[in-house]
């Protein structure tokens, strides 16, 4: 009889396990680089089936079937942490850099400004290379992303922002 009572503990455990490593998490922002949009301490739901299914053993996808389109609020892996960032630029897009009174880098009419230390590194990509987008912060005077480390493959993307 005591093994019966067990079964629907164990069972809703597992379901528990499973639906947070592969379909939804719900993750606490640290940090303002999202501002406005997303403040620091916010509570945000991530669709981890939004671009496919993620790897539980490393910051990967184990099959993908999408990938993040313009604007959408993205999550992925830098540094084993957890980074939320738009998408501004997706793959083959083109890249403009102006350098007259200061380092701006513009995506689709939209202008980004760049330290000359992000301006030298990413001065030399005339478009977004394939299989990655750019990322940034909204707060661009605090945020460290693509500008900082480079594009990011879509392979380490895994997960959307539903709502906060």
């Amino acid at each position: 009889m005591k093994n019966k009572t067990f079964i629907p503990i164990i069972v809703g455990i597992f379901i528990g396990i499973f639906v947070k490593l592969f379909v939804i998490d719900i993750v606490i922002v640290s940090g303002d680089s999202m501002e406005p949009y997303i403040a620091n301490g916010d509570t945000l739901f991530i669709n981890k089936l939004a671009y496919g299914i993620k790897n539980p053993i490393k910051p990967s996808l184990l099959f993908q079937w999408a990938t993040p389109q313009k604007n959408d609020i993205i999550v992925y892996m830098h540094e084993n942490r957890q980074i939320v960032k738009r998408c501004c630029g997706i793959a083959t897009e083109p890249l403009e850099y102006s350098t007259d009174t200061n380092y701006n880098l513009y995506v689709s009419g939209k202008e980004y400004p760049l330290t000359e230390q992000q301006y030298q590194r990413i001065k030399f990509n005339n478009t977004v290379p394939e299989n990655t987008i750019l990322a940034l912060g909204d707060n661009s005077t605090v945020s460290v992303d693509s500008r900082n480390y480079g594009f990011i493959p879509t392979q380490l993307i895994f997960g959307k922002v539903l709502c906060k």
